[in-house]
């Protein structure tokens, strides 16, 4: 894969997390649900904005929330 930061959506990120053993826990203030991996208690916060690129930003925070690196990411 290119070396570039991926650009996901809210279907791409909630495979990802449901492939490493997150699950739906509650919604959140707005349009924002927490996800949550019971094994080690890590929890991350996805914004459901349909089809819109999730930013860099909260991406980058998704993916230290959920314990995985860049590489990894781009495995899945």
């Amino acid at each position: 894969m290119s070396k570039r930061f991926p650009a996901l959506n809210y279907k791409q990120i909630t495979k990802v997390v449901k492939n490493l053993g997150f699950s739906f826990e509650r919604m959140a203030k707005g349009s924002h649900e927490i996800w949550r991996r019971n094994i080690d208690k890590r929890h991350t916060t996805i914004p459901n904005h349909s089809n819109k690129i999730i930013k860099r930003r909260t991406l980058k925070a998704i993916i230290e929330d959920i314990g995985i690196t860049l590489k990894d990411l781009n495995k899945k």
